[in-house]
């Protein structure tokens, strides 16, 4: 039988396991032109949890009693489409189910002997694009500014304060644990680290750590963590949404100082967006990526879970930290 995890009810809140539930459904066969793909790697991020809930988004929800969905790199098993073969490897927005099958322009070849395939879900996927083309388009970095980069030690924001050093950035990151703020100083190249969790008044730990302010703002938290940013802007800042994970599982809307008088006094921006906006420069920002990683100049952290079956414990550790960089799934 295959596998497949279906939503089985909204959370409220965080997310629980009784939320999801593990069927077994009849295996797929492809039709014409399609492939019959087994999957090797799942990504679990942040933003599925938006997804889980009935209302309006950039995004429809996911349906109840249906398979989730999210990155999955997965191996060609067999094919009635010229352009794979069996033993291809590929990535696309593809279900949580151990088979299914998919039209040849559903997915795109990922090469295993040019990056391991599971890079394909992080700093070559939606991972890295998401990093690089908010940090270019909207932050609009210029060499010797400084950027802070909130849920740092996550998978994006691992990478953009990596490609911040690159481009001659002061780089602050902010991230959960003492280990983890030694990462980012050690193995990511940051300038400077801010435990959220020990730190009592972050507005001060942002001043001290940025002494000349902030002008750009990557943001994957939101709450009192970027408020504390908010007191230390320069003016032109600009505020880089990417993500808001602090909030996501709140019930009700939660109250904080209302953004409006710091961007008008500092003439700053604000803006969020999806990667999906700047698609038409995907492939430029992948030949990039992979240039540098290909020189050494950025690497990655995963955090990787054996087993289909732990998909969602992996998606909700994702709400207590329990990753370094990007979260997967190997089935």
């Amino acid at each position: 039988m295959n596998k497949t995890i279906v939503l089985d009810k909204r959370p409220i809140g965080k997310p629980k396991m009784s939320d999801f539930k593990i069927t077994d459904q009849e295996m797929p066969k492809e039709g014409a032109g399609e492939l019959l793909l087994k999957t090797t790697y799942i990504s679990v991020d942040p933003y599925l949890r938006g997804r889980m809930s009935d209302a309006k988004s950039y995004i429809d929800p996911f349906k109840l009693n249906e398979p989730i969905s999210s990155g999955i790199v997965a191996e060609v098993i067999s094919s009635t489409n010229d352009q794979y073969s069996k033993g291809d490897f590929v990535s696309g927005m593809l279900a949580w189910k151990e088979y299914q099958t998919a039209s040849a322009n559903a997915v795109y070849k990922v090469d295993g002997d040019k990056a391991p395939l599971s890079a394909y879900l992080g700093i070559l996927g939606m991972t890295g694009l998401t990093a690089y083309l908010g940090l270019h388009q909207i932050g609009a970095p210029k060499k010797g500014e400084t950027l802070v980069v909130s849920g740092a030690a996550g998978a994006v924001g691992s990478v953009v304060g990596q490609i911040g050093k690159i481009l001659g950035l002061r780089v602050v990151g902010i991230a959960g644990t003492d280990e983890k703020v030694a990462m980012l100083k050690e193995d990511f190249g940051f300038d400077e680290g801010i435990n959220y969790n020990t730190t009592e008044n972050m507005a001060k730990a942002i001043a001290d750590a940025c002494p000349q302010g902030v002008d750009i703002y990557f943001d994957n938290v939101g709450g009192e963590i970027s408020d504390g940013v908010l007191l230390n802007i320069n003016r032109f800042a600009r505020m880089v949404i990417c993500g808001a994970i602090s909030l996501y599982n709140e019930t009700q809307m939660p109250v904080g100082p209302r953004v409006q008088p710091f961007l008008v006094k500092n003439s700053a921006l604000m803006q969020g967006f999806i990667v999906s906006n700047y698609a038409d420069k995907f492939p430029e920002a992948i030949a990039q990526l992979a240039s540098w990683l290909g020189e050494g100049k950025l690497t990655y952290k995963e955090t990787i879970v054996d087993g289909f079956e732990n998909t969602p414990q992996a998606f909700m550790d994702l709400f207590v930290g329990k990753n370094k960089g990007k979260m997967i799934v190997k089935v």
